[in-house]
């Protein structure tokens, strides 16, 4: 009998775990498509001052994306390429690449509360992280991520809030190494693309206490999927000849 039970134990988890990896395949599914263009709206706020960003983004697949800033005017042309794991950025004013060092992955993307890592979107959840069910509510779906042994994350863990009818984040909350909460980020106004579902609205809110009060929100103005994108984008050259 306790051998049965250890069995039924035993399958039972393996169907969970199998139940998880399914659904966070098929957020990244969603999120990713063959390739993804879109153009973004980004408002910071501070204490001191409200400032707001204008940027086009180009990616395919896990690894490649290029990002342009289009406004405001000081930072128009800067452009970043993330390609397998690696990060440029390219200045117009002072007409330089610079390699941005694995090092500074945490460190703040032009002054937002998106990190370095964010923008380069390299790791993979599917890939990089051991994920299981810590809740389910009907289609509210909570996950727990936990990074797999060696994997090249900045995260100590993160939990997932999904909807598993959209395959859509509600709310994602992520931990350093010693399991402290470091920021949250809340997904609104849940659109529908072709075949893919986009949140539309981001809302990236850091716990710091250095940071009380601040937030960076994300609005999508546009985006398409699957279009063809051209390799052009996807190399060092790219970041001088398309921040023009």
């Amino acid at each position: 009998m306790k051998k049965w039970l250890l069995l039924l134990s035993f399958f039972t988890s393996l169907l969970i775990c199998g139940e998880a990896e399914t659904i966070i395949n098929r957020l990244e599914e969603n999120l990713r498509g063959k390739d993804l263009y879109a153009k973004m709206e980004i408002i910071v706020k501070t204490k001191r001052h409200t400032r707001a960003m204008l940027i086009e983004s180009w990616g395919k697949g896990k690894k490649k994306n290029f990002t342009k800033i289009l406004a405001p005017s000081r930072d128009q042309g800067i452009t970043f390429l993330n390609l397998d794991k690696q990060m440029w950025q390219y200045v117009p004013k002072i007409e330089r690449i610079i390699k941005i060092p694995a090092s500074m992955m945490l460190q703040s993307w032009m002054g937002t509360d998106i990190t370095n890592d964010d923008m380069v979107k390299q790791s993979s959840l599917a890939d990089d992280y051991h994920v299981s069910i810590l809740r389910k509510d009907g289609p509210i779906v909570t996950l727990e991520l936990i990074p797999k042994r060696g994997a090249a994350v900045v995260w100590g863990k993160i939990i997932s809030k999904v909807d598993t009818r959209t395959y859509t984040q509600i709310k994602d909350i992520f931990y350093d190494d010693e399991e402290v909460e470091v920021r949250a980020i809340e997904y609104e106004g849940v659109k529908q693309y072709g075949s893919h579902y986009v949140t539309t609205r981001m809302s990236i809110i850091p716990y710091e206490a250095s940071k009380k009060g601040n937030s960076t929100t994300i609005r999508i103005r546009d985006i398409r999927f699957d279009q063809g994108i051209s390799e052009s984008y996807f190399s060092k050259n790219a970041l001088i000849r398309y921040s023009r």
